[in-house]
């Protein structure tokens, strides 16, 4: 008996279990928790549900991409949640305000947040500077830049065609579930098939290998902190698709939401692991866990804490599964 322990002991510690855990662990805890909640809320598994669920978590699966690039480079951005808002702000304004097109308001949208990326990357890249202080200090700048715009006012979207980025679907399929599927594959092509994506590996993963062996870390570097400015700037035009409504207040904590999301994932906080159908398992597995506390009853106050335990656990599991001999 001591004998068949100390075998599943082994079997646990042992690295063909640590492989197995790395590549099919989410897939595993995600079934369990649909699984779970199912149980504990019939209602959880309707068509309908499911939908709706996947509706909303197009909104952080965009910017949890975009985070996923970042971290698997080595660094953090905390200005996806201004961002979003910021490019509510800017649709208010462009459609709104001054009556613009709807897909130039879009367009116009996008590089004004793919540019404030490019500038956040910039700075780190450039002058080394810490990622964590430079995005801290520009979720502040672009935070104020959403609220002079809209003067701290929220502004009602009534344009349908905008509204249909939520609202609409292609067939049976929701509009937010068809742009989160699109990313997804750009994202997946992009990290494992293109140079782009090889380098990020480098870069995260050893820099000063990265370096020796001619990758330009400056643009490595910045190019991810751009794709995340584009990304959080979609994620933006679908969440004021959703609300009609353009506020700089929105967006308040969302890049905590990616952050677990890439985490649980699978993306390593030490750089150089990253994968992007982890990714977006992480938000769904988050998604489907808010959705199933709300369902029985229990208050939202209770998912921060959830949240953070994952995020914990999350690191915890990374470092075992990760863990050299």
């Amino acid at each position: 008996m001591d004998k068949t322990l100390n075998d599943k002991k082994s079997f646990f510690k042992s690295d063909s279990f640590r492989l197995f855990m790395g590549k099919y662990g989410i897939g595993v805890i995600l079934f369990i928790i649909l699984v779970a909640l199912s149980i504990a809320e019939p209602d959880f598994r309707s068509s309908r549900n499911l939908i709706n669920i996947a509706k909303q978590v197009a909104i952080n699966g965009s910017i949890a991409f975009g985070m996923c690039l970042v971290i698997t480079a080595g660094g953090i951005d905390l200005t996806v949640g201004s961002q979003l808002a910021l490019a509510a702000v800017l649709l208010g304004e462009f459609v709104m305000k001054r009556e613009m097109n709807v897909f130039v308001s879009c367009g116009l949208t996008l590089v004004i947040t793919t540019a404030l990326g490019m500038i956040s990357g910039a700075l780190i890249s450039k002058f080394n500077m810490f990622p964590f202080v430079v995005t801290l200090s520009m979720q502040l700048v672009i935070r104020g830049m959403a609220q002079v715009i809209s003067n701290a006012q929220a502004v009602s979207i009534t344009n349908t065609t905008l509204k249909a980025f939520y609202q609409g679907k292609v067939g049976a399929i929701p509009v937010p579930v068809i742009i989160l599927l699109v990313l997804a594959v750009i994202m997946y092509i992009l990290l494992h098939w293109t140079k782009l994506g090889r380098y990020i590996l480098a870069v995260g993963g050893n820099e000063k290998a990265a370096i020796a062996s001619g990758v330009n870390v400056f643009w490595t570097k910045v190019m991810t902190y751009t794709i995340s400015g584009f990304t959080a700037g979609l994620a933006g035009i679908i969440l004021c698709a959703k609300t009609s409504s353009a506020q700089s207040n929105l967006g308040v904590g969302y890049e905590t939401d990616a952050i677990a999301a890439c985490v649980i994932g699978g993306t390593s906080f030490a750089g150089g692991v990253a994968t992007i159908p982890g990714t977006l398992m992480g938000i769904i597995i988050i998604g489907c866990i808010y959705n199933g506390m709300n369902m029985v009853g229990i208050s939202s106050y209770y998912q921060s804490i959830v949240k953070g335990c994952m995020i914990i656990l999350s690191v915890l599991f990374d470092k075992v599964i990760n863990k050299k001999k």
